[in-house]
């Protein structure tokens, strides 16, 4: 009988180590995964469109001046490429200061009008999910939040941008310049094809061809160069996503599919169908 209870003790006290033991394990892991350095999922948010903001700022800082579309050969507007031949032919016959005059005007007119844009884009930025967040940041595309603003908000941001864009390029002279010129062309003896291009669509799809550009050329090197995160909450936030994709996992990001770019959709006029 001693026996028997001796070995009953024995039991009892090894099954309380056993309790007491897994306790402490699950205490230590809980308490690790409290101690990670990863960012919040507010932290996460704030930093992407801290990031966007800034792209923001500087394309327009740097396109709403004089000469910021003229003097930029990577997002000057050129003659319509479609109406081509009748630049050609104005400059043949001596009239190139139409065309020369009309590129100035409208470059003018996109100059102004950009700066229009940064509240429309700012306001498009509140529709942002978290998960859409997430995907973004940790995704391969090194200008995915650009592709991914351009998709989501291209059709409301051409219907808002649209008029202001006709109004400065009023404002500038470029539409007037635009009528004396196809109006010249068009009364020329023997000419087979009529210019019919719609220059205020025109315009501001290569205004916002343009701003995008810079958009995404900011947001590439916030991503892949760290001197250019210029807050804590940048280094921290984008350094999270370099250890995620260093490590492998920048694909685990919850959603389905993956990181939720715009695959196949970069043209700043996705959406316009008919617009341009």
């Amino acid at each position: 009988m001693k026996r028997i209870r001796l070995i009953l003790m024995l039991s009892l006290s090894l099954s309380a180590g056993t309790v007491v033991g897994c306790t402490t394990l699950m205490q230590a892991v809980a308490g690790g995964m409290n101690q990670s350095n990863d960012p919040s999922p507010n932290k996460i948010s704030e930093a992407l469109k801290e990031a966007l903001n800034k792209g923001l700022g500087f394309a327009v800082n740097k396109l709403g001046v004089q000469d910021g579309f003229l003097g930029d050969m990577a997002v000057k507007i050129l003659f319509p490429p479609e109406a081509k031949f009748a630049a050609d032919k104005l400059r043949q016959i001596g009239l190139g200061s139409l065309v020369d005059e009309f590129e100035v005007k409208m470059n003018r007119g996109a100059e102004d009008a950009v700066k229009e844009a940064l509240p429309i884009f700012a306001n498009a930025l509140t529709t942002m999910s978290f998960q859409d967040v997430k995907n973004i940041l940790l995704g391969d595309d090194p200008n995915a939040a650009t592709n991914y603003f351009k998709a989501k908000t291209s059709d409301a941001l051409y219907n808002a941008f649209s008029p202001k864009i006709k109004s400065s390029l009023d404002k500038a002279g470029a539409a007037t310049a635009w009528t004396k010129v196809t109006t010249t062309y068009n009364t020329i003896p023997l000419v087979n094809r009529k210019v019919e291009t719609d220059i205020v669509r025109y315009a501001t799809n290569k205004a916002m061809d343009g701003l995008f550009k810079k958009v995404a050329e900011e947001e590439s090197k916030i991503r892949q160069n760290p001197i250019f995160r210029t807050t804590q909450l940048l280094k921290d936030v984008f350094g999270y996503a370099d250890r995620m994709r260093s490590s492998g996992n920048s694909g685990n990001t919850g959603g389905k599919g993956g990181a939720r770019t715009t695959t196949g959709n970069t043209g700043t006029t996705k959406g316009n169908s008919g617009k341009k």
